[in-house]
């Protein structure tokens, strides 16, 4: 059923009362236009008859009071023509309309705040997950965390297979799967997303549907969380910005009606560069007044920073395998070096940078006694090479498998991030968001040079 909010009953209520006083005075001159109105007026007060019956056994008086209001109409319609009787009737309507009016405003509870995250690749979820639970917490707010499908592409843009990963969530997050909540039904109050791209991605798509620009007719406030974390840059820097600027404008930034981003610095060096890239494009208005953009980007911070600074080392579920890897024959752990390999460098170095991590692979083999290598490699790194670079694909797939199968360090391609980065002393690899993550934890960072190591 359609969701039907207090404000909705309302209005509805007030739409009857001036239908009724409508057909007072068009009845004589339009009978036939005041019927079609009085059938009108009996559809809307059955809807809204149902909508109450939702609220419980408490408010059947209520329905009992349309009921009455639905018979009235027939009565009116049937003796339109009667004017004494039909003004007689349209009195005893208005009564029972403001009564209804009246009861719906003082007795009925107000609405809850309705909250939809909808998250796409489950190792992303950490982007949103502080904010849903502020949301899960709220008694005035029922919050659903809805993981939508996401494709990968061939290399001509089209979709390939399409992927599900709504049973990779934390235990503690209830999920409710997208083909059961419908978004133009319900129309929740506000939708949060992480994924900005819409069919801009070369590498995935979500959905079609769950693209921005049809996301916010679904909802009163769409807004847009980046997934990533980026490296702080003053905003006088403009070598740094033009490295980042074009994730400042993006459908998910164009269509949002909010844009919650890392830091103050950064609110301003997103709309800074939004400004200019929507100029360049020829657009003006709300896109360049620097007043609205003001509003609708806020830097309050990163959910993906709450989520590391409250998750402590013995809060995070070890796998055995990792720890046949991680413990000395005395009990004590090795150091743990979180190992980084990016999307970017992969594609800027090519068959350089499979040599490169063959010789770190190497390095962290003979010093397997006293540090333990965590390899992570970015989640989208398959799908990136076989549509981007697919004659990459093979030998890339060699080295990870001889890794895995070696077994002497950890490959990690759950969903969790942040245990990775917690059980870590160390960083190493490729520049990247998770650099970001290691320095809120005050971790020693060294970003790999793919010159240094290689023969």
């Amino acid at each position: 059923m359609e969701r039907y909010k207090k404000k909705d009953m309302l209005q509805t209520v007030d739409t009857l009362l001036r239908a009724n006083d409508a057909v007072v005075k068009s009845a004589a001159s339009n009978p036939q236009g005041a019927s079609e109105a009085l059938m009108q007026c009996q559809e809307s007060a059955i809807t809204l008859g149902n909508a109450i019956e939702t609220y419980g056994e408490k408010y059947a008086p209520l329905v009992r009071i349309l009921e009455d209001y639905c018979e009235n109409l027939y009565q009116m319609n049937e003796n339109l023509p009667d004017e004494a009787l039909r003004r007689k009737m349209a009195k005893k309507i208005q009564k029972q309309l403001t009564s209804l009016q009246n009861s719906l405003k003082y007795d009925l509870p107000e609405d809850k705040k309705e909250v939809v995250f909808l998250p796409y690749k489950a190792s992303m979820w950490d982007s949103l997950e502080s904010v849903w639970k502020a949301a899960d917490a709220d008694p005035d707010c029922n919050a659903y965390v809805i993981p939508i499908p996401y494709f990968d592409k061939n290399p001509d843009g089209s979709f390939k297979e399409e992927h599900y990963e709504g049973d990779q969530y934390p235990k503690d997050v209830p999920i409710t799967r997208y083909d059961e909540y419908d978004l133009a039904v319900r129309r929740p109050d506000v939708i949060y997303i992480h994924n900005p791209y819409d069919e801009h991605n070369h590498v995935t798509s979500v959905h079609p549907y769950f693209y921005s620009k049809n996301l916010r007719n679904f909802t009163d406030q769409l807004v847009y969380i980046p997934y990533f974390i980026l490296t702080e840059i003053a905003p006088d820097n403009q070598a740094s910005i033009d490295q980042m600027k074009h994730f400042c404008f993006v459908p998910g930034t164009i269509y949002a009606d909010q844009v919650i981003v890392q830091s103050e610095a950064m609110r301003q060096i997103y709309i800074n560069e939004y400004r200019k890239a929507a100029k360049e494009a020829g657009l003006g208005g709300e896109h360049t007044d620097r007043k609205f953009l003001e509003k609708k980007f806020l830097g309050t911070g990163s959910p993906k920073i709450d989520k590391l600074l409250n998750t402590k080392k013995e809060d995070v579920e070890i796998p055995e395998k990792w720890l046949k890897v991680i413990e000395k024959p005395n009990g004590s752990w090795k150091k743990i070096v979180f190992y980084n390999t990016s999307v970017g460098a992969l594609l800027h170095h090519d068959e350089k940078m499979l040599r490169k991590m063959e010789a770190v692979f190497e390095v962290f083999k003979e010093n397997k006694d006293d540090v333990a290598l965590l390899w992570r490699p970015h989640p989208l790194i398959k799908a990136t090479i076989e549509s981007m670079r697919p004659q990459l694909w093979e030998e890339y797939r060699k080295i990870r498998d001889r890794y895995i199968e070696e077994g002497w360090g950890i490959y990690d391609d759950t969903a969790d991030i942040d245990r990775a980065v917690i059980l870590s002393d160390a960083y190493y690899g490729d520049q990247s968001s998770v650099v970001e993550l290691c320095r809120e934890k005050g971790m020693p960072v060294m970003v790999q040079n793919v010159d240094i190591g290689i023969a």
